[in-house]
């Protein structure tokens, strides 16, 4: 629980959840974002559920079904969310005797393998997006449990924070501050990019078309904003990235910014915000959401998968603002209302 589209997805739906009076639990190795989720009124359970270490597996399959054991006893009704593909197997052997109804949570178009295939195994399986829902099927798609998987899937987008994400609920101070610590001048015109530091997120590609860009515009004052830390064993990418950056760039016009944890200021310096993505679709693309309810526009250096469907879905929404639109369909409300309808689905 550091940082990540997964990671903001379960805090999200954490808070969603936790604020409709419902429980909320949270099993996870643990990070910096477990603060997040019990400010927002949920419990966190330590559990290594990351590592792929088979000696391990049983002994925490075991761990973990004592985990649901004690957190199901006495409860109404327990539904369990699986949000990655070591848990969900860890789960699915856990439950043999519990036989909890599970959601499991689809977020990436992964290599089609067994491995990957436990995501489809849910009761119910939800996909962030029309895109990721169509790759599961067309690669999922036998019957599991005697229901097909087209029967079974949900389309339920991450949820955007969309009173956290305000234009007009920011910390001036904290923005002038990081105007300050960028080197954003008057007159500066910043391109960001959001993501954990990794090769399939494109930031060499970012820092390409901003170079491109900044040539063709003359004395206009150009900077890019690139916030995100890198993920574990990416650093070496992180320090090509740099290198890059100092080769096509002026100097002191690339920031590596690092994990920030209050985004909306961050993105609210921002003149556009900027998808390098071109070789592997998101499945969502949580920042071009949570972007576009600032109010920022947004542009993908290819445009595709899930982050090109909250583009078009937000313009057929024809609201006034893309913000109104982010609200209507991917806010606490909307999201929270397809969720409770999934997890009684499941429980029946």
């Amino acid at each position: 629980m550091e940082e990540g589209g997964v990671e903001s997805a379960v805090c999200s739906l954490n808070r969603a959840v936790a604020g409709s009076g419902h429980e909320s639990f949270v099993v996870s190795i643990g990070g910096r974002l477990v603060e997040t989720v019990e400010r927002d009124g949920g419990h966190h359970v330590v559990l290594d559920l990351k590592s792929k270490n088979p000696i391990t597996y049983f002994t925490r399959a075991l761990r973990l079904r004592r985990t649901l054991a004690e957190l199901s006893a006495g409860a109404t009704c327990t539904v369990v969310c699986a949000h990655s593909r070591v848990p969900a197997w860890l789960f699915a052997w856990a439950n043999r005797t519990l036989r909890l109804p599970w959601l499991s949570y689809a977020h990436g178009a992964n290599r089609v393998s067994r491995y990957s295939g436990i995501m489809t195994r849910g009761d119910l399986v939800v996909a962030p997006s029309r895109f990721l829902a169509g790759f599961l099927i067309e690669n999922y798609g036998d019957a599991y449990g005697g229901l097909p998987l087209e029967s079974r899937i949900r389309v339920i987008g991450p949820c955007v924070d969309t009173d956290r994400f305000d234009p007009d609920s920011l910390d001036g101070a904290f923005v002038a501050e990081k105007r300050r610590e960028w080197g954003v001048g008057p007159g500066t015109f910043v391109t960001m990019s959001v993501g954990r530091i990794t090769p399939v997120k494109g930031f060499d590609a970012v820092i390409r078309d901003f170079a491109e860009r900044s040539a063709s515009t003359g004395a206009q004052r150009r900077k890019l904003v690139i916030v995100g830390g890198a993920a574990k064993g990416k650093e070496r990418h992180l320090e090509e990235l740099k290198a890059l950056a100092a080769k096509l760039c002026q100097p002191d016009s690339v920031v590596f910014a690092g994990g920030q944890s209050r985004m909306p200021e961050c993105l609210s310096l921002a003149d556009e915000v900027v998808s390098g993505n071109t070789k592997k679709p998101e499945s969502f693309g949580l920042s071009v959401a949570e972007a576009l309810a600032m109010n920022k526009p947004v542009r993908l250096l290819r445009r595709f998968g899930g982050a090109a469907e909250i583009l078009d879905d937000v313009a057929a929404a024809g609201m006034p603002t893309t913000r109104d639109a982010v609200k209507a369909l991917y806010g606490p409300g909307a999201v929270l209302a397809k969720t409770l309808a999934a997890y009684t689905e499941a429980a029946k």
